[in-house]
């Protein structure tokens, strides 16, 4: 068997979510739902489906995948997958550990594993060493609201559709007050700033003025994100839990903060740190060391689906991340949809969804 094409597929669906859409990081609205699909087909008629962060990104990894990663991977045997990417790899190393490149590696080996799985018959948890599971537990990962009334719309909003975890994108008490006033005390309340401050001193007063909220964790409060001795020292000085990792590059990065002890939880992102090989990889090491781990996945396509599957491969109920918000259409239907704050495992073999390409041609956006 032969890879014929790695094909990126950018589609963009439109969404709404109780609340004025935020930016995308400084770079216009954020107006779009987006899934970079990474399609990998192959001589013996398998087509497998993967998926590369995009956001920002897109107008570099696109170019990445189209001109770096599939040149690389046509004429390969793709059932090889550890040697395959560990050769890719290689080969892109003066490129960055990561990045777009690394975006790009993630999204085809994501296909790889759905290759895999078709050809074994087995969806990828199983391939995994996972037991069956139906579903798995999810939170609701909202969209930045800034507001606290928007903040507390929209939180009420996902506590009504049954999500007993909510997380926060935002920057102030205000909204952690309006949060809890929407859903209570009982349930997971959880606040990623997205590495909103650049002194250890504005971390400690968020934390010790957010300590009687009782927050599940702080996810990134510093820029730069790998500086690892000032999080370290943060985590000394705060009661509140710190959660970082969706910016990791590769296994080493994982190492350097495991060692550096500077999260409570580390999220590696399957999406970004090199697709399901890695991911695995990371988890399992992370484990190890006795560090709690929830993936990162505030996706709707490949990635999501990955990521379910590791989850529920998984010791215990590990949250899934999910994006709230109403999509005007998807092509993985239903199977990115969670019901009662909860995420379908997939049984069929791969990742064990189909693709609807009449939705990839009804939101492409070249």
């Amino acid at each position: 068997m032969k890879i014929t094409s790695v094909e990126p597929i950018l589609v963009a669906m439109p969404y709404e979510h109780g609340a004025p859409k935020p930016q995308r990081h400084g770079m216009g609205a954020w107006d779009t739902q987006d899934i970079l699909f990474v399609k990998v087909t192959t001589d013996e008629g398998v087509t497998g489906w993967g998926e590369a962060f995009s956001n920002a990104s897109v107008p570099v990894t696109i170019p990445a995948i189209r001109e770096i990663i599939a040149k690389l991977a046509v004429g390969r045997d793709p059932r090889d997958i550890e040697t395959l990417m560990f050769d890719l790899t290689r080969r892109t190393q003066s490129m960055g550990r990561s990045g777009p490149v690394q975006f790009a590696l993630s999204g085809l080996d994501i296909a790889l594993w759905d290759i895999a799985g078709k050809i074994a018959g087995k969806p990828l948890w199983e391939l995994l060493g996972g037991k069956k599971r139906e579903t798995i537990p999810a939170y609701a990962s909202l969209f930045r609201c800034t507001d606290p009334a928007y903040v507390e719309k929209v939180s009420g909003a996902a506590a009504a559709r049954g999500y007993d975890h909510i997380k926060l994108h935002e920057h102030s008490i205000e909204a952690i007050v309006a949060a809890r006033n929407a859903i209570g005390s009982t349930r997971s309340l959880m606040v990623d700033t997205n590495c909103y401050w650049d002194d250890v001193r504005d971390v400690v007063a968020f934390c010790n003025a957010a300590e009687p909220y009782n927050l599940r964790w702080l996810e990134e409060p510093l820029y730069p994100v790998d500086r690892y001795d000032l999080l370290a020292e943060t985590r000394r000085r705060v009661n509140v839990p710190l959660a970082v990792g969706e910016n990791l590059g590769n296994i080493n990065d994982a190492r350097l903060l495991a060692q550096s002890k500077g999260a409570d939880v580390v999220q590696p992102s399957v999406a970004k740190i090199g697709g399901i090989t890695q991911t695995w990889k990371i988890i399992q090491y992370l484990l190890g060391e006795g560090i709690e781990t929830v993936p990162h996945t505030p996706f709707v396509g490949p990635a999501l689906i990955a990521a379910i599957h590791m989850i529920a491969a998984m010791d215990g109920d590990v949250v899934c991340e999910h994006r709230f918000c109403d999509l005007e259409g998807n092509p993985l239907g239903a199977a990115a949809v969670s019901k009662g704050g909860r995420l379908p495992v997939p049984q069929r073999p791969g990742l064990g969804v189909e693709i609807d390409e009449k939705e990839i041609a009804r939101f492409r956006k070249d």
